[in-house]
C-alpha cells in the first residue's frame, strides 16, 4: 500500500528528472479529463433531451448526476488511500471511468445514461483528491510543488472551457461522441500512469490521530470557504445550463454556435490561472473571495432587472461577470480552504471541501430544472441565482471581519 512517505521515499533526489514531469502531465491530464466532464454535455444536452424524451428538468439529471456522484465518493477517497494507497485507487478509477463513457455513449436508456454519469462522477472523486494526494507525494515542498500544483489547476480551468468547445464540435455530429471520446483518452492514461506512478510498500505506520469529518466542521475558514465554493460552482452551472437551453431551444443555434456563447464565462479562468498565485499574494484571499461573490451576485441580479431583454446580448454582461467571478475567487477559495487546516488535516479536509462544491453544484441544477419546468420564464430560476449568489457574499463578507482578540489570555 502506498503511503505519502512511501511516495517520496521512492523518488527522493528525482523531483527534477523526466520521470516526475511525466508523471505530472499524466496527472494533469487527468484533471483535464474530470473538468471536461462537468462542462462537455451542456451544448449536447438539448440534443440528448430531444433524442431521448427528456425535458430539461429530466435531461439536467446527467449533470447533476455527475456531480452527485463526485460528493458522494469524495469522503470515500481518504479512506481508500489510507488503505490501499494512492496509486490502486487512481489506477481503477480511470478504467471504470473508460468503461462508464462506452456504456453512456452508446445506451438509449435515460436511466442508464444517467446512472453511467453517476459513476464517472465518483471516479472522477478518486482521481481528483488522489491526483493531488501523489503530487505532494512526489514533488518537495517549496518551488517544485507550487509548480506542480500550478499546472495541476492550470490544466482543470483548461479542461472547462476545452469541454464547452470540443461538446460544441462534436454534437453537430452527435451527443453521444461527447461521451464516448474519453473513453481511449482515459486508457492511454491508464497505461502511461500504471508505468509511472511509484509503487509503495507496507501499510501506513503508526503516527498522529487523522482529522475527522465532524472535528473540520468547527474549523470556520474551512467551512466559510465550501459554502462560497458551493455557491458560485452551483450559481455558475446553472446559469450556464438556463443559457445553453434557451440559445439552442429558444433561438434555434446550433450547438457550436451555444458553445460558443458560453465562452465568456468560461474562458477567462482559464486565460488567467498561470498569474492566480501572484494575485492572491497582491489582494489576499478573503479580499478575492468577497470581490468575486459580488460579481456574480450581481450576473444574476442583473437578469431580473425589468430592462433586461431575453436575447443573447442581454445575457452577455452576466456570463462576462461570472466568468470575472471565477478570476477574481476561484483559486482563492482553494488557498483558504487549504491553508485553514495543518498538513496533517488536508487529506480529510479537501475532500470535505469539494463535497460542499459538488453538492451544491448537483442542488442548484434540481432547483434551477425544476423552476424552469414548473414556471414559464426564467425570472423564478434567476431568482434563485440570485438568492444563492447574496448567500455566497454574506458568507464572503464575514471573512473580511479581523481576528477578535481572546481577552481572556493572560498577556504576561
Amino acid at each position: 500500500m502506498t503511503t505519502l512517505s512511501g511516495l517520496r521515499a521512492g523518488t527522493d533526489g528525482a523531483a527534477s528528472g523526466r520521470a516526475p514531469r511525466v508523471l505530472l502531465l499524466v496527472l494533469s491530464a487527468s484533471m483535464l479529463i474530470d473538468a471536461l466532464e462537468v462542462s462537455v454535455v451542456l451544448p449536447a444536452l438539448p440534443a440528448v433531451g430531444r433524442d431521448l424524451g427528456l425535458s430539461l428538468w429530466g435531461v439536467q439529471w446527467v449533470m447533476s448526476g455527475f456531480a452527485l456522484g463526485f460528493a458522494a465518493l469524495l469522503l470515500l477517497g481518504p479512506r481508500l488511500t489510507a488503505r490501499y494507497g494512492a496509486r490502486r485507487p487512481y489506477l481503477w478509477a480511470l478504467l471504470v471511468f473508460a468503461a462508464a463513457s462506452v456504456a453512456g455513449g452508446t445506451t438509449g436508456s435515460a436511466a442508464v445514461l444517467i446512472g453511467t454519469r453517476v459513476v464517472k462522477g465518483g471516479c472522477a472523486a478518486l482521481t481528483a483528491p488522489t491526483g493531488l494526494t501523489i503530487i505532494s507525494g512526489v514533488f518537495p515542498d517549496g518551488a517544485p510543488r507550487r509548480r506542480a500544483v500550478t499546472t495541476y489547476s492550470l490544466f482543470g480551468a483548461a479542461g472547462f472551457s476545452a469541454g464547452i468547445l470540443l461538446s460544441g464540435a462534436l454534437t453537430s455530429a452527435s451527443w453521444r461522441w461527447t461521451l464516448l471520446f474519453p473513453a481511449p483518452v482515459a486508457l492511454v492514461l491508464l497505461a502511461v500512469a500504471a508505468r509511472q506512478i511509484p509503487p509503495g510498500g507496507g501499510a501506513r505506520g503508526p503516527g498522529p490521530r487523522p482529522a475527522t469529518f465532524g472535528s473540520l466542521l468547527h474549523n470556520a475558514a474551512l467551512v466559510r470557504s465550501a459554502v462560497g465554493a458551493a455557491c458560485l460552482n452551483g450559481t455558475f452551472l446553472g446559469l450556464l445550463l438556463l443559457t445553453a437551453f434557451d440559445l439552442q431551444d429558444g433561438r434555434g443555434w446550433p450547438p457550436w454556435a451555444a458553445a460558443l456563447g458560453l465562452l465568456p464565462a468560461c474562458l477567462p479562468l482559464a486565460v488567467s490561472a498561470p498569474f492566480a498565485g501572484r494575485l492572491i499574494a497582491r489582494a489576499g484571499p478573503p479580499r478575492l473571495i468577497a470581490a468575486g461573490a459580488a460579481a456574480a451576485a450581481l450576473a444574476y441580479a442583473d437578469q431580473l432587472m425589468p430592462w433586461r431583454e431575453r436575447t443573447y446580448p442581454g445575457v452577455l454582461p452576466s456570463l462576462i461577470l461570472v466568468g470575472t467571478a471565477f478570476v477574481l475567487s476561484f483559486t482563492a477559495l482553494n488557498m483558504q480552504a487549504t491553508s485553514a487546516v495543518s498538513a496533517a488535516e488536508r487529506p480529510v479536509a479537501v475532500p470535505l471541501y469539494q463535497t460542499g462544491v459538488q453538492a451544491g453544484a448537483a442542488l442548484t441544477l434540481v432547483l434551477t430544472a425544476a423552476l424552469r419546468t414548473r414556471f414559464r420564464g426564467e425570472w423564478p430560476a434567476f431568482a434563485l441565482l440570485t438568492g444563492m449568489g447574496a448567500a455566497g457574499l454574506l458568507v464572503a463578507l464575514t471573512g473580511l471581519r479581523p481576528a477578535v482578540p481572546d481577552d481572556t489570555e493572560d498577556p504576561a
